[in-house]
């Protein structure tokens, strides 16, 4: 009896050496699993909608600080007016921006190009009007007017992709 499990066991082992080696995949990236392909849009932005996008930024990161009334509405005022005073003095509404964003990262052009890693995207958050590319330096908001309904459905899930990452 022993023998004939020894036996099966040999046989086994030997179909296991001899079959082909099977890849096993590795595991997809978060940016990489979403058809980023398809996002290629184009945005001008109003001083109106910056502020906008300014000013919910602003309570998301005054309430997360957990500052306190009157000094967070003093703090929400001072930094969407540096925000819009930054908007008109650097002429960002005369601007279209080309955005392309892929596996690779972010690229925005408007008179230069600007390459944005994977890496130095912090969260990619949902606001009113759109949603807000917060980076290792800076943010860039991005309207929805200016996506179509696909569009907004991958950065839904760009979104929620980049918000496990930060969770792990």
């Amino acid at each position: 009896m022993a023998v004939l499990v020894q036996e099966q066991a040999a046989e086994a082992l030997e179909a296991i050496m001899t079959a082909a080696p099977t890849e096993v995949p590795a595991p997809p990236r978060a940016d990489a699993a979403l058809p980023l392909d398809a996002l290629h849009f184009f945005v001008r932005y109003s001083l109106r909608e910056y502020t906008s996008f300014m000013w919910q930024h602003g309570g998301f990161l005054i309430r997360r600080r957990r500052v306190r009334w009157p000094a967070s509405l003093l703090l929400r005022l001072k930094s969407t007016f540096s925000a819009a005073l930054n908007f008109v003095l650097l002429g960002r509404g005369r601007r279209t921006y080309e955005f392309t964003i892929d596996e690779h990262g972010i690229v925005r052009t408007s008179g230069g190009v600007t390459l944005i890693d994977w890496d130095d995207v912090a969260a990619v958050r949902t606001y009113s009007r759109g949603f807000m590319m917060v980076l290792k330096r800076g943010t860039l908001p991005i309207p929805f007017r200016c996506l179509s309904e696909g569009q907004v459905a991958t950065m839904r899930e760009l979104a929620a992709a980049r918000h496990e990452l930060a969770l792990r």
